[in-house]
């Protein structure tokens, strides 16, 4: 197992508190680059932006915000951000006409010394949240949101408006569905299935999931009892989950677990069908799997895992998968399961991982981890070449530059019998190859290389 060493990183001042969820990344004033979006429990909605350490926008909503997402939640065609207490207010915020206003201000203080700062929309929703979901769930092309609570029940909203209301606050969240789970709900994803359609999963603990089905979908359903769509504020128990239990080691059926799904396979087109998605645990489990509940991989570390997240940071079009400790320690694995880590210096009060725009003005990769000391900090552009351990001679055969070199020193065309030949010479001959190539970097590492095998012999 690889570690790495990230040191292009940006800290933020944060003087607040928050949950776990109420932080995230999104493009949160439709300008095409992300932002990074903080909730504390005091209320205060902070809005990061570029690399300034101080918050770009600040709102204020009622109560302790839980969990903050940003997307399309009303089908307008632009991003919104959404804040939700655990009293139960659910608030709109649109930052597209404040980052014109913001824009037009000579004085950042002055921008943020205006009135404006509360929601356009503010409703009342079931109180006790704790994980928010802004995703299309049944197929139908328009966003949902889906609202995990504390007290095991997970329930789903669509926007919807008067057919006369032309105005964005004209409308509000009606109830689509209400499930409730035999244990604790974490997290919530949505993974293609194994026709392609998206499924709603949510996590359970031991390593568990369970599929959640939107039975509104349905076109026979009878609209009575339990499985017909739900009125405007009705609720009733589901019995639309599916349970699932991952095979392989025994786990602790109370330890809590995470899940993220849609990991992109490289291609839209495999992506879609048979979705994979990826599971952790607080006692250090990691697996990987497809909708077709083939395990494609697990992974046993030694610590307390309880942030998961996807990101691409081989710049191939695959995702690999995130885990985060406690104590910094975090995990990157690609789905051939090559492992690497990299240790943040402090403990974790909250983390995520996606696109945000830094230092270069376009979104790059990034991790973020929220300390204990009052601080955010985001390690920016986290790339890397590849995620395999390779060796030096390997590297060199992929550059057709240094063949030519090679063939040029009369070394033939391969590597592996360059060093052979280079072997059989003494250390003056060797040293007259890297005198006579000194311009050619990669054959002084070759030779390099060879003294330094030589060396341990």
């Amino acid at each position: 197992m690889r570690s790495l060493n990230y040191i292009q990183r940006v800290s933020l001042d944060f003087t607040g508190t928050l949950f776990p969820h109420a932080i995230c990344l999104g493009d949160a004033d439709n300008d095409s680059l992300n932002e990074l979006v903080v909730g504390d429990t005091s209320g205060k909605l902070l809005v990061y932006k570029n690399d300034d350490s101080k918050p770009w926008i600040t709102r204020t909503c009622v109560g302790m915000l839980t969990c903050v997402a940003v997307g399309d939640v009303c089908n307008k065609g632009k991003n919104l951000v959404v804040g939700v207490g655990a009293e139960g207010w659910f608030h709109l915020f649109d930052l597209t006409a404040a980052a014109a206003s913001k824009a037009d201000s000579s004085s950042q203080h002055e921008f943020l010394a205006s009135d404006d700062q509360r929601p356009f929309f503010t409703q009342h929703i079931p109180a006790n949240t704790k994980v928010l979901l802004i995703s299309d769930i049944d197929g139908d092309g328009r966003c949902e949101l889906v609202v995990g609570y504390t007290d095991r029940v997970v329930r789903a909203f669509r926007w919807e408006e008067p057919s006369d209301g032309s105005d964005l606050g004209s409308g509000q969240l009606v109830l689509l569905k209400k499930w409730l789970l035999e244990g604790q709900v974490d997290s919530l994803s949505v993974n293609p299935g194994p026709e392609g359609l998206p499924e709603l999963m949510v996590s359970q603990p031991g390593c568990g999931y369970a599929i959640l089905l939107c039975s509104w979908t349905q076109q026979d359903s009878s609209g009575s009892g339990d499985e017909g769509p739900a009125t405007p504020g009705s609720e009733g128990p589901s019995r639309d989950v599916v349970l699932h239990l991952t095979t392989g080691r025994i786990h602790n059926k109370n330890v809590s677990t995470h899940l993220i799904g849609s990991i992109s396979k490289g291609s839209k087109e495999e992506s879609s069908k048979c979705g994979l998605f990826a599971l952790c645990t607080l006692d250090g489990t990691l697996k990987l799997m497809d909708s077709s509940e083939q395990l494609l991989w697990s992974v046993q570390v030694d610590h307390q895992l309880f942030a998961l997240q996807k990101l691409d940071v081989t710049g191939d079009g695959r995702e690999e998968v995130v885990a985060c400790a406690w104590d910094g320690q975090t995990y990157i694995i690609d789905h051939n399961r090559t492992v690497v880590r990299f240790q943040f210096d402090e403990n974790v009060n909250a983390f995520c991982a996606g696109q945000y725009t830094c230092k270069e003005g376009k979104n790059s990769p990034c991790l973020v981890y929220v300390s204990f000391n009052n601080k955010i900090h985001i390690y920016w552009k986290v790339e890397l070449e590849r995620m395999e351990s390779t060796n030096l001679l390997r590297v060199l055969e992929e550059k057709p530059a240094f063949k030519d070199h090679l063939k040029e020193l009369g070394l033939g065309k391969n590597c592996t019998s360059a060093v052979q030949e280079l072997s059989k010479h003494n250390v003056e001959s060797i040293t007259w190859v890297n005198d006579y190539a000194e311009d050619t970097a990669a054959v002084r590492a070759l030779v390099a290389n060879i003294l330094y095998k030589d060396s341990q012999t």
